[in-house]
C-alpha cells in the first residue's frame, strides 16, 4: 500500500483538496475488545470500567511486537481488536518478556556489548558468574510459567 505524504485528494470528489491532511490527537482512551472473533473468546484480565496506566503508545508498541511474533492477530475495521493467535497454554511468561524486553538478564553487564566495570575481562568477575546463575534460573521459572497458568491464577508459587 502506497504512503502519501499530504494524503489522498481526489479533486471532483472533495471540496477539501486545498486544506491540509491534520493528526488526530490521541485519545484518551482506547478499548480493545478481546470477545469479538470467531474462535474462542479471549480472557480479559480487567473488568470493564478498570482504569490501566499505560500509555496508547506503549501500548501500540507492544501489541505491534506480539502481533508481529504471531502471538496475537490483529483485525482492523470498526470491530478490529487483538485476540490469542496461540493457545494461552503455549504462551510463556519467558516469551513475552525476552519478545518485548530481550534476552533475561538481571543486570547490563551480561550483555555482550556492556563493558565490566570492575575488570576489563569480565569472564573472571566474581558478579558476573553470580548474575548469570540468577537470570538464567529466573529465565527458567519463567519459561514454567504460562499464560494460562496466569489467568489461572496456578503454577505461580516458588
Amino acid at each position: 500500500m502506497a504512503s502519501y505524504l499530504h494524503g489522498v485528494h481526489v479533486p471532483h470528489r472533495k471540496k477539501t483538496r486545498h486544506k491540509p491532511v491534520l493528526r488526530m490527537d490521541v485519545p484518551k482512551t482506547i478499548t480493545v475488545p478481546m470477545s469479538m472473533h470467531i474462535g474462542a473468546p479471549a480472557t480479559p484480565i480487567v473488568k470493564v470500567g478498570d482504569e490501566v496506566s499505560v500509555t496508547l503508545r506503549f501500548t501500540l508498541k507492544i501489541l505491534h511486537k506480539l502481533v508481529g511474533s504471531e502471538l496475537v492477530k490483529s483485525y482492523k475495521g470498526v470491530n478490529g481488536g487483538y485476540k490469542l493467535n496461540v493457545s494461552p497454554e503455549k504462551i510463556t511468561l519467558k516469551s513475552v518478556i525476552e519478545l518485548i524486553d530481550g534476552p533475561i538478564a538481571i543486570s547490563r553487564c551480561l550483555e555482550s556489548s556492556e563493558k565490566c566495570s570492575m575488570t576489563a575481562d569480565k569472564t573472571s568477575c566474581i558478579y558476573h558468574h553470580i548474575f548469570d546463575k540468577i537470570s538464567m534460573e529466573v529465565a527458567k521459572k519463567l519459561e514454567s510459567i504460562t499464560i494460562a497458568d496466569v489467568l489461572n491464577k496456578t503454577n505461580l508459587g516458588g
